[in-house]
């Protein structure tokens, strides 16, 4: 089968300022602190995804999980090693990522489809569609700005899991939201896995990576921790289900 995602040695370093205005950074220079530091968020991390997989990336908060996503995706580039994909790439890495507060919904809808390489006649083809999946028709014309988190995670995911990708990356896409909604995006999702799409998924929930994926990856303090079966990942981070977690089978009857 052909490979999907190659991330070999792949590093990213970020720098912590200590003093944010001239005035704290010439105190402490004279008083010989230290200004700033580096660390490393992710750390010689190696991995290969095949064709077809969903991956569950998992780890505690700080460990590196968004970062290594949005090198896959193309955001951020690593400071050492490569991140090799194939296919088209599309997703929801942060809540309301790329909408301007000043524009509409429906302005917005159409500049986060073309920012993930959807065409004009592909947008207008699956306009309909995506507006009825987010439920946001009575605030399709209000400003994003004014929009919860919850309804700006509510449009951005349902453009991104419209787009013909073949790699789908989700970083906590259905953390914020209600539970009905929760349930379409998981079923949603369900789709996509079945389709044959590449899957990454960001999350804390155990019981939604055990259902949604087939491989588990843990990230630590920015180094590859454990990469293998979904239950073992699960025990190596001492997760139990979360009771929040369950909304996947709630009414539904679905297996998601």
């Amino acid at each position: 089968m052909a490979i999907a995602i190659k991330a070999e040695n792949v590093t990213k370093e970020f720098t912590l300022q200590y003093h944010r205005t001239f005035k704290q950074i010439t105190v402490a220079l004279a008083r010989r602190q230290q200004i700033s530091d580096t660390f490393r968020a992710v750390d010689d991390v190696s991995f290969t995804v095949e064709e077809g997989e969903s991956i569950g990336l998992m780890g505690l908060n700080g460990s590196g999980k968004s970062t290594l996503l949005k090198m896959i995706s193309g955001v951020m580039r690593p400071d050492g090693g490569t991140v090799l994909t194939r296919g088209r790439i599309a997703g929801l890495i942060a809540t309301g990522a790329g909408f301007h507060p000043q524009l509409t919904g429906r302005e917005n809808l159409i500049l986060n489809a073309a920012i993930l390489g959807m065409s004009e006649a592909e947008t207008m083809r699956k306009f309909d569609e995506i507006v009825e999946f987010s439920g946001l028709e009575k605030k399709l014309d209000t400003q994003v700005g004014h929009y919860s988190s919850g309804q700006s995670a509510r449009l951005g995911f349902s453009v991104a899991i419209h787009v013909d990708s073949d790699i789908f990356l989700a970083d906590e896409a259905l953390a914020v939201g209600d539970k009905p909604f929760k349930r379409k995006c998981m079923q949603k999702m369900k789709e996509v896995r079945e389709s044959g799409r590449t899957i990454f998924y960001v999350s804390h929930a155990a019981g939604s990576v055990r259902k949604m994926c087939n491989r588990v990856i843990v990230l630590e303090n920015g180094r590859m921790g454990f990469d293998g079966d979904v239950d073992e990942g699960i025990k190596y981070l001492h997760y139990d289900a979360d009771p929040d977690d369950v909304y996947e089978d709630e009414d539904t009857g679905d297996d998601v």
